[in-house]
């Protein structure tokens, strides 16, 4: 079986990023990191690649001022590694119409909330965290979805729970969810590598809204 190869794209420190790689040397996750990218020069998960011989770009507003320029260079990197699919860990950027065009169903992003709650323009790191805790959620968690024009609108793939006490804040919810996103994140990958979640088309196997 080819192994899939992704562009993992990161704007901070890259644990997700570390997660896929601890799978694919211990868990024996089958799929290759062809590169890691990121809007953020000084994001933490370019030396992460960078340790494991990954190879690591920078394509933001300081490599690339101009928007057409940036997203050229984000489509030909893409291109050049010859990625069949992205997955979004934490980029804090809207991906251009170009390139969701050139990669219909092979782009994924994971979420730390339970879709549709908590989702879409500025709902990203620790303000999810907040909305959730003020709102007296008794349940959040992460989802992972496929990306489309809109912002945490694609079909949801794959969601899973936890219970948020009453003693948790921001910082305590969000260290919990990361660490069910990191589980959550490989379950993804290894039923695509494995063909239980189709992507590139329509997925009849796959249940949405599904909790694991």
């Amino acid at each position: 079986m080819q192994r899939l190869r992704l562009a993992v794209m990161v704007s901070g420190g890259g644990s997700n990023l570390q997660a896929i790689i601890d799978a694919i040397g211990g868990k024996g996750l089958p799929v290759e990191i062809a590169c890691v990218i990121s809007n953020r020069k000084d994001a933490f998960a370019l030396k992460r690649a960078e340790k494991f011989d990954i190879e690591a770009y920078y394509i933001g507003k300081g490599s690339h001022p101009d928007a057409s320029e940036r997203e050229l260079a984000l489509f030909e990197t893409l291109a050049a590694e010859n990625v069949d699919l992205i997955v979004l860990a934490g980029y804090l950027s809207i991906l251009p119409k170009r390139i969701i065009d050139a990669f219909p169903r092979r782009i994924i992003n994971i979420h730390p909330a339970l879709i549709p709650k908590y989702c879409g323009p500025g709902f990203y790191g620790h303000h999810v965290h907040e909305a959730v805790i003020a709102a007296g959620e008794p349940y959040s968690g992460a989802t992972t979805h496929f990306v489309d024009e809109g912002v945490d609108t694609g079909d949801i793939i794959y969601q899973t729970q936890i219970e948020v006490q009453k003693t948790d804040t921001a910082e305590s919810l969000s260290h919990k969810i990361l660490r069910i996103e990191h589980e959550l994140l490989v379950k993804t990958l290894e039923d695509i590598a494995n063909g239980r979640v189709i992507i590139g088309g329509k997925n009849e196997e796959t249940c949405i809204n599904q909790c694991i």
